[in-house]
This record gives structure tokens, C-alpha cells and sequence, in this order.
């Protein structure tokens, strides 16, 4: 099923349109009113790379995550694709993210397939193209018995699955996913998982921002772990963990977020 739901473009070996791309965020700051919600955040992620985004609530994911979609403007620091200020060319650059927020936010009266069509003809996906894709996607997450019924009738794991197709239909470059893991069963948890590992391996870059610590623990090449809006560790997995000298990255997480905050009470 996942390689059926894969078919979404004539080639789906390593793109060559992504060989020379690296996404960077240097130095970004975020500050409501005299507030700072994020400080200096920086890191570079290349073609084929997950990077892991991790943090407790108020630790500045979901602002960095809104700069990194382009929809928040940053107070500080630079977005750069392919060494290009985003902000020179903010709507190509959008054109080429796929963005699953946190929050579904659907056209509740339209079936899935409807509001998929309606995502990707704004896309500009080819409509044969995208018929197919839409299939694809139906059948992956097991939605096919569902394609008559409106988007008010399912569940939030079935919203959460079309939120997911939505944002790959154009086969963009860069995959922001924001909390994908909510609603969903175990069974479309690894489906997920899958889905990020073949992405990954055709060259697309993905940011993974989750509060699920073995998600993060099982795709991401690298991983970066926000506090109070700082940077706390930003390094790959199995060397934080040899760092640390620690057998998970749910203990890395425990001693550099937890235990700090513990302390600082």
C-alpha cells in the first residue's frame, strides 16, 4: 500500500532539481512586544535530511516552525534556500513547501477528494496528475470508503491523514510537519514513518516538529531541542546520545529540558 501511495511523480528516484538545495535559519529571533519567543535559533539541513524538532511547550517550535513555513516574519536572522534570502522570492519559496500545521483547518462541507482537488489545482498540479495522486493518497491512508462522505464526518486522525496528502501533492522540495502525528492510530503512525524515510531518500528536506520523542528518535538524521526559545543540543541522534552517554533520546531530552527546568525552580 505505501508504494502505491508513493506514485506521485513520473521519477520517484532522487530528484535532480533538489541536488544543489540546503535550507538554513541563521540567527532567528522572534519577539512579541519586548518578549522573545525564539533566540538565535540556527542550523542548515540538506537534501535527504530530517531534522528532528524538539522542545516543551512555550520552548519557541511552533514560532520557528511558522518562520520556516514563511508565515511569520522573524524579528532577527535570515531564511536562506539554496543560499537565497526567502524573503527575495517569498512566494516561490512557499510554492515549493509542503506544510502540515498543527492545527487541521478544512473546508468541512467538501469530501476528501473535493478538498484535495481544490489544494491541488491551487497547486497547479496537472489534473491527471493529480487524480492519481489524490487516489494514491485515498488508498495509502485507507480512506477509499470515505470518498463520499463530507470532511465534517471524519474523525480527527482521518482529518489529520488528508492534512498529510494535502501537502504533498505538489511534490514540494521541503516538508514542514507540525505535530503529524495527531489523531493518527499506531497503524498510520508507521505508514508516516514510512512516508518520511521514501521522502527523505528522494532527496526532499523535512522538518519534524513533535512532542512524540520515539517519532523523532526513528527518522530524523538530525535533531535540535529548543528551551525557552534557545537552543539547548543540536546534533544527530546516536551522537547525543554518546555525548551524553545516555541510551535514548527521551533521556537526552529529560536531562538538557526537564531536569533543567526542575532545577531552575
Amino acid at each position: 500500500m505505501l508504494e502505491r501511495g508513493l506514485e506521485m511523480g513520473p521519477d520517484r528516484k532522487r530528484d535532480p532539481r533538489l541536488a544543489s538545495c540546503g535550507l538554513e535559519a541563521d540567527g532567528l529571533t522572534k519577539y512579541y512586544s519586548a518578549i522573545p519567543a525564539v533566540r538565535g535559533v540556527s542550523f542548515s539541513l540538506r537534501p535527504g535530511g530530517v531534522l528532528g524538532l524538539l522542545g516543551p511547550n512555550g520552548s519557541g517550535k511552533s514560532t520557528t516552525v511558522s518562520i520556516l513555513a514563511g508565515l511569520l516574519e522573524p524579528s532577527g536572522g535570515t531564511v536562506r534556500l539554496d543560499g537565497q534570502d526567502v524573503r527575495e522570492d517569498l512566494l516561490g519559496y512557499k510554492a515549493q513547501i509542503g506544510y502540515v500545521p498543527e492545527e487541521a483547518v478544512l473546508y468541512t462541507y467538501l469530501t476528501g477528494p473535493e478538498y484535495l482537488t481544490l489544494i491541488g489545482s491551487l497547486r497547479a498540479v496537472p489534473p491527471a496528475t493529480l487524480r492519481a495522486r489524490i487516489d494514491g493518497f485515498m488508498a495509502l491512508f485507507g480512506l477509499t470508503d470515505d470518498i463520499h462522505a463530507p470532511l465534517s464526518a471524519y474523525s480527527k486522525g482521518m482529518r489529520q491523514k488528508i492534512l498529510i496528502s494535502a501537502a504533498l501533492l505538489h511534490n514540494p522540495a521541503i516538508v514542514i510537519l507540525d505535530e503529524p502525528n495527531s489523531g493518527l492510530d499506531v497503524t498510520t503512525t508507521l505508514v508516516l514513518r514510512s512516508l518520511v524515510q521514501t521522502l527523505a531518500s528522494e532527496g526532499r528536506m523535512i522538518v519534524y516538529s513533535s512532542h512524540v520523542l520515539e517519532s523523532i528518535e526513528r527518522v530524523a538524521t538530525d535533531v535540535i531541542i529548543l528551551n525557552d526559545g534557545r537552543v539547548v543540543a543540536h546534533d544527530s541522534v546516536s551522537r547525543l546520545r554518546d555525548l551524553m552517554e545516555l541510551a535514548s533520546l527521551e533521556q537526552v531530552f529529560r536531562q538538557l529540558v526537564i531536569e533543567t527546568d526542575i532545577d531552575g525552580m
